[in-house]
């Protein structure tokens, strides 16, 4: 190699912050190097035998299965959060990596020779005054005499159980038999560099993303401990909700909004791969110049369509034949938005003739008549909202942001939330109030996820037995059974079926969470019910 090489030139800048590399090979909680590395849901890392044992969880019921009625306390004091246990996962990359650098430190031991350096602990302030038997006076740590290079003693003094993970090291150079100082200290940051080469190496074995195979560029793990560029998993989830290695359900929303990266692998990359970042980094900006066609969604004006569920269209004006012409030859994906009835404001559009939000449908089938007019069945696939709009050709065209629900850990903190803090107001109230109901909202609110899907369930067996016309055979053929078992999809087939106006039922498009549908479904019965009193 020749000095102006590129890894050259890394591992010379690299090799002066030996305890920064170290540090991040540290499990916080137990300052070891990490061996079987889980990664959180708040996006660190710890060791699997420092996680605290799970336990059950309170006031949660959605969704109802083991690992997720199962919670774990985040050992890191500066998270302190409940994760459900199904999200604490062995993490595949990190667990490989730590794997070759260990291999790459074993290696380097045998032939460093007589190299002595002297490494003391300088431990953190808080630290310090734990040992110390004077508060305000600092106390110093281990020390030793290590070979191998600053990089490599520090590691060796981290696995010997000797440095802190808050700790920072004080080097200084110990005289060999054999050298000057001068051409000890060249020799040293020779070993250094060298093996920062070796583990960059090493690095880029296993932290290629195994949907676009180049370096993992803001790594993002998923809940089985598979790790891609942030930017393909996005994409993969676009049309899939499954991890593209191992297909296991991922329930997370499709923009992962919420979701932190992988930060220790972050940090890692970025301190043995710059160079191969940045020119990552470099060709993704120039990728996603952004383009002059940004209003690309048609959007149809015209009735209420719900994620998942049917709507049938007889198209005959002729702005949207040519729309449905243009969608068939496309994506077959096309916006379906309500008219504006009220004239109200919709949040940046201002006064339009369209609501702001609707629901992205796809066309399953398409019946082109002789005259031009055409029968649609599309399926409703997600919702959006709309940022910009403008005409084509006679119809409306826009510029979308999708919508998602939250996260399957944050609708479980809702539910724990909402339902404790009501279940102890309504004890309070019915104690000092016990022939007087529980206002309305806090009987809602105390109500467990599972049980408002239950209530709305026993509402529709009603229903049939009393032969209600909206749940006729007709109409459970068109629409399906009702999800009795899928607390997210049960409020869309309910008000397909509903016949309540649609103003009502546009709420259930602006709500992110299943508990807040669920929780509009039961006002809806509760006033229904009220009626036939």
């Amino acid at each position: 190699m020749v000095d102006d090489e590129p890894s050259i030139r890394f591992a010379s800048a690299a090799h002066r912050q030996p305890r920064l590399l170290v540090r991040l090979l540290q499990c916080p909680q137990c300052s070891k190097p990490f061996n079987a590395p889980v990664h959180l849901p708040c996006g660190d890392t710890v060791c699997r035998a420092c996680l605290p044992s799970a336990r059950p969880r309170t006031h949660v019921s959605y969704p109802n299965t083991p690992d997720r009625l199962q919670s774990i306390v985040c050992p890191l004091p500066a998270c302190g959060a409940e994760h459900a246990a199904a999200e604490c996962c062995l993490d595949v990359t990190m667990n490989k990596l730590m794997e070759l650098i260990e291999l790459e430190m074993s290696k380097y031991r045998l032939p460093i020779g007589d190299t002595p350096t002297r490494l003391i602990e300088k431990l953190a302030q808080e630290d310090s005054t734990k040992v110390g038997e004077k508060e305000m006076e600092p106390e110093l740590g281990h020390e030793r005499v290590l070979h191998g290079g600053r990089l490599l003693a520090t590691f060796t003094m981290a696995q010997m159980g000797e440095l802190r993970y808050n700790s920072e090291v004080e080097y200084s150079s110990v005289q060999s038999s054999n050298l000057q100082l001068d051409e000890q200290q060249y020799e040293y940051e020779s070993l250094d560099i060298a093996f920062l080469v070796q583990l960059q190496e090493a690095a880029g074995e296993v932290t290629n993303c195994l949907v676009c195979y180049n370096m993992m560029l803001d790594p993002t793990t998923t809940a089985c401990g598979h790790t891609f560029c942030r930017r393909c998993l996005t994409r993969v989830m676009d049309h899939s909700n499954i991890c593209p290695l191992c297909r296991r359900d991922l329930h997370v929303p499709a923009s992962l909004q919420n979701k932190p990266s992988n930060r220790r692998l972050s940090s890692l990359l970025d301190l043995l791969c710059p160079e191969i970042l940045a020119d990552r980094l470099a060709a993704l900006k120039t990728e996603e110049q952004p383009g002059n066609e940004t209003l690309d969604t048609p959007l149809f004006v015209c009735t209420l369509a719900l994620p998942t569920m049917p709507t049938f269209l007889h198209v005959f004006e002729p702005r949207y034949r040519l729309m449905m012409r243009r969608c068939m030859d496309g994506n077959k994906r096309f916006g379906m938005v309500m008219y504006n009835r009220t004239g109200a404001p919709q949040g940046n559009l201002g006064p339009t003739h369209f609501l702001e939000y609707g629901t992205m449908l796809e066309i399953v089938n398409h019946e082109l008549l002789r005259d031009g007019r055409s029968f649609v069945e599309a399926r409703g696939v997600g919702r959006f909202k709309i940022q910009d709009h403008g005409m084509l050709d006679g119809y409306i065209v826009g510029r979308v942001e999708k919508v998602e629900d939250v996260s399957l850990s944050e609708e479980q903190d809702a539910e724990q939330g909402e339902t404790s803090g009501s279940h102890e107001y309504a004890t309070r109230f019915l104690a000092a109030n016990p022939d007087i109901p529980l206002p309305f909202g806090v009987a809602l609110d105390s109500m467990p996820t599972q049980e408002l899907l239950d209530f709305c369930m026993r509402f529709v067996n009603d229903m049939r037995r009393a032969s209600a016309p909206w749940l006729s055979q007709k109409i459970v053929q068109v629409y399906g059974e009702p999800p009795a078992n899928d607390p997210a999809l049960f409020p869309y087939w309910f008000a397909c079926v509903l016949p309540i106006n649609e103003e009502e039922k546009y709420r259930l498009l602006q709500t992110t969470r299943v508990r807040e549908r669920l929780k509009i479904v039961k006002t809806w019965i509760e006033r229904i019910q009220n009626q036939r009193r």
